[in-house]
């Protein structure tokens, strides 16, 4: 563990283990309570060095650098008492070995604690399993998504599988239903995506051509468009199967937005109206499921296909509109 004096610089050697992560990221663990937007900011102020030079918040960190921490004059987030602490709790295993635990993440939970979410996904399994010596998050799903979600047992399973992110791998495909009609069966979507900050501080996204290159590819499996949707004020809804190409924040979100089939029930890019008319037929959450991940196990190479079927009260949802349509 590395003791931080707040008050005070503050220089530090990053040990073996720790190489390989982004300065920020690296920053965030050992400055417990201190908001990332105060870190960028001290990056970029040049009060963080890193070998005795200027850095920036993406630069990787080696085993055997020095870096010099300023006081940090922010207020502390008082220590959570035993009530805020995270509680412990196991989630549904779809694949674990000794490198790599996948679990299906219900909605409503977030992956990790911060932006006034006390504990998240990660916390609780750290919690629940005390004698592990690794777990860290691989990569992140919305709160309000649920599905397939990796989180890595030993460092050189994450440096390897972020390595395969960059390149575009695993497959991660999705299951969502979105608020409208789309007349192609099968098309892709390449709109670039820019992230903002929303009037309530929230993290937003936009199509912009400022922004990161981002390719999604869409397939229909079904269409709905009955009575029962015409009776609360709906024209059309349609499930879709979502395959990234690319995974950048909230992707799937704007990209269906961006087709004007938001996703039910998605309360930042969604239908106000259309949620509220939704929530009347039963569906109380946002339709988006990671459901399959196609990737090469991290340290074997092994071929691994996972699957998670969609959480009951979306699979209901689904029984009853389709119901719906053989009665009409």
């Amino acid at each position: 563990m590395h003791a931080i004096r707040k008050d005070s610089v503050s220089l530090i050697a990053v040990a073996e283990h720790e190489e390989g992560q982004r300065l920020d990221n690296y920053l965030i663990k050992i400055l417990k309570g201190v908001p990332k937007s105060h870190i960028h900011r001290i990056i970029r102020a040049g009060e963080v060095r890193l070998n005795k030079k200027r850095c920036k918040p993406d630069n990787r960190i080696q085993a055997g650098d020095t870096v010099r921490i300023p006081p940090i004059r922010t207020a502390e987030k008082q220590r959570p008492s035993e009530s805020q602490a995270a509680p412990a709790r196991e989630f549904d295993i779809v694949y674990e070995d000794d490198a790599l635990l996948v679990i299906n993440k219900p909605s409503g939970v977030a992956v990790h604690g911060g932006s006034g979410v006390s504990f998240g996904v990660i916390e609780q399994i750290r919690r629940a399993r005390p004698e592990a010596r690794y777990l860290e998050l691989v990569h992140r799903l919305d709160k309000d998504t649920s599905g397939l979600l990796m989180i890595a047992k030993k460092r050189s399973a994450l440096v390897k599988l972020h390595e395969a992110i960059r390149n575009d791998h695993p497959k991660k495909i999705y299951l969502a239903l979105g608020v409208g009609r789309l007349p192609n069966d099968r098309f892709h979507v390449k709109l670039p995506l820019f992230k903002y900050t929303g009037a309530q501080g929230e993290k937003m996204v936009r199509v912009s051509e400022d922004g990161q290159s981002a390719h999604t590819i869409f397939r229909v499996l079904n269409r709905f468009s009955d009575g029962l949707l015409h009776q609360v004020g709906l024209s059309d809804l349609t499930l879709v199967e979502a395959t990234l190409k690319t995974g950048r924040t909230h992707q799937i979100r704007v990209h269906l937005q961006s087709q004007n089939c938001p996703i039910a029930g998605d309360e930042r890019y969604g239908d106000y109206q259309a949620n509220k008319r939704l929530q009347k037929l039963g569906l109380k959450r946002m339709f988006l499921h990671a459901s399959e991940l196609h990737l090469a196990h991290p340290l074997t190479g092994e071929k691994l296909i996972l699957k998670a079927p969609l959480p009951q009260e979306l699979a209901q949802f689904v029984l009853m509109l389709e119901n719906q349509e053989k009665a009409v």
